[in-house]
């Protein structure tokens, strides 16, 4: 009796654990953001960084903003870099055609701040 008694017992936790498993307690749904238009310019901001500055680190990224003419447009963005005991930031400027999306000219800043 004591032996039908706890194999029930495991049977029922086996039924429950299939129908109810725990993991999905804890299971957290992410969410979908959309890809920013300056994303496709942030890649190249940070590639060319890397070629101009190549034993440098990139500690932190920001996009300051965009600004645009009648046939161009400049995206700017701010790249934290750390080199052996140095850290410094540096701006950079992607120009670019609005209808091509050819790029122009790519400037590049240094900032102590």
């Amino acid at each position: 009796m004591k032996k039908i008694l706890i194999s029930l017992y495991i049977s029922l936790l086996f039924i429950l654990e299939s129908v109810y498993p725990l993991t999905s307690i804890h299971t957290a749904n992410a969410q979908h953001k959309p890809i920013p238009p300056y994303a496709k310019w942030g890649t190249l901001a940070l590639q060319k960084t890397h070629e101009k500055y190549p034993h440098a680190k990139i500690i932190d990224y920001l996009h300051v903003g965009r600004t645009s003419e009648p046939q161009t447009s400049t995206e700017r963005f701010k790249l934290w870099l750390k080199e052996n005991n140095r850290e410094f930031g540096v701006f950079i400027n992607i120009e670019f055609n609005k209808e091509t999306e050819k790029v122009l000219k790519v400037t590049f800043e240094e900032t102590s701040r």
